[in-house]
């Protein structure tokens, strides 16, 4: 990716910035005004701009010695239908309505989830362990972070036990605006599912200040508590990068 007239890095190059983005959602939405600024400068090459792979420079730290995520047969708001073996998903899931969680939308079913809302901070959760329930707590996951009140005590909740946690939770806030920027979700890939775990690949379209790109957020996920949370066991649980196009990706928007 190429970088601003200041010659500052992208901010996907910093060491960490991929496992803190995937968790701190805020994060996410702030470097994507700069992607997106970036990708549609005054380049003379109209091509995607290419992918900056910030895993590849993320240190590992020394893991805490938390135990790691708890997997628990009931779902915490008792959502049944669960699938604790391997599957499949190639289509989008029917569902009840797209609300709006902020400026971005997500889907919500009776079946699925979110099942729940926290009476204090305001945030969705309980999702059903089904590769749907995965695909919706992630689609959740994006929308929150366009809600900065909401966001504190939502990471505190998604992010299950385990050696990283702690690491994810210290991450500076924004230092950026994000209030510009607009996200919408467009598409999906299961990438795996294995009833206690799931990645997710969500495509979507950012923009700002008339500038768009396309991109895609995988979430990496657990079954902890009765939940889908952000796996917390590797310091990497999870990527984001610019795509051309949504070429592969399950159709899948409001």
């Amino acid at each position: 990716m190429t970088t601003d007239s200041n010659d500052q890095p992208s901010p996907f190059a910093r060491p960490g910035f991929i496992a803190a983005a995937v968790v701190v959602t805020l994060i996410i939405v702030a470097g994507i005004i700069l992607a997106i600024t970036n990708a549609t400068s005054a380049d003379t090459d109209p091509g995607p701009a290419p992918q900056t792979d910030a895993a590849t420079t993320t240190p590992v730290p020394t893991p805490t010695e938390e135990p790691a995520g708890t997997t628990t047969e009931a779902s915490i708001c008792d959502l049944g239908g669960a699938e604790t073996g391997t599957a499949r998903l190639t289509t989008a899931p029917d569902v009840d309505a797209w609300e709006y969680q902020g400026t971005t939308a997500y889907p919500t079913s009776q079946t699925f989830g979110p099942g729940a809302t926290n009476d204090t901070a305001g945030y969705r959760y309980c999702f059903q362990r089904t590769p749907e329930g995965a695909l919706l707590a992630a689609t959740y996951a994006l929308a929150v972070g366009s809600d900065q009140a909401v966001v504190p005590q939502w990471i505190e909740y998604f992010t299950a036990p385990g050696p990283y946690r702690d690491q994810f939770l210290e991450q500076p806030p924004a230092d950026r605006d994000s209030s510009s920027v607009r996200m919408r979700v467009a598409g999906f890939r299961l990438l795996s599912y294995e009833g206690d775990a799931a990645s997710v690949d969500l495509a979507f379209v950012a923009s700002t200040q008339g500038q768009t790109i396309n991109a895609s957020l995988v979430y990496d996920l657990v079954w902890s508590d009765g939940d889908w949370k952000i796996d917390t066991s590797s310091p990497e649980p999870g990527s984001f990068s610019t795509i051309p196009d949504l070429a592969g990706y399950v159709p899948w928007s409001e």
